[in-house]
């Protein structure tokens, strides 16, 4: 997998202050995506465990909420090996941190492990998912942590659980 970039600092994309990967690949393609450049396999550099060994160290600091995990598109099934490696250790070395993810996949078949061999898996290592492609006719910038009104902010744990997506609620945090 390669990467477009690690941002040692993020708070427009998840709660808190954050740390973001930035993975390269997407077939969605959406009109007017915010990072085109991220749509090629090959744009960015090579994610391996130097820049696995990086993104543990920048969530470290306690003042670091959690890892947002971008594109590209991180459910791209050539993508999802590395990106669950990544969560796991994560969860692992770090549960107190949240992970939020976001995709142009829909919950249903991410779910069902329908998205490549390792969507499930994937999705049961994360907190939120904003799910959903973007959509120029639903383009609202009003909007938390989404681009359009299709999109959806999902509790994931509590969906799996559940059996139905619940939706996270912005007037709570």
């Amino acid at each position: 997998m390669n990467y477009a970039d690690i941002k040692r600092v993020d708070v427009a994309n998840g709660l808190g202050v954050r740390v973001s990967l930035f993975v390269s690949g997407c077939t969605h393609h959406c009109p007017e995506c915010f990072n085109p450049e991220t749509w090629d396999f090959a744009y960015g550099q090579s994610f391996g465990q130097a820049e696995e060994d990086r993104v543990l160290s920048l969530l470290r600091p306690k003042h670091i909420k959690g890892l947002s995990l971008l594109g590209g598109e991180p459910f791209e099934p050539e993508n999802q090996e590395a990106v669950l490696h990544l969560a796991k250790r994560v969860r692992e070395e770090l549960p107190e941190k949240d992970i939020w993810c976001y995709t142009g996949y829909l919950f249903e078949p991410l779910a069902q492990g329908k998205v490549g061999e390792h969507s499930r898996a994937l999705l049961e290592q994360l907190d939120i998912l904003v799910d959903g492609p973007f959509l120029i006719d639903q383009k609202n910038l009003g909007l938390r942590f989404r681009g359009s009104a299709n999109q959806r902010i999902i509790l994931v744990q509590e969906s799996l659980s559940q059996g139905q997506i619940v939706l996270w609620d912005d007037s709570l945090d």
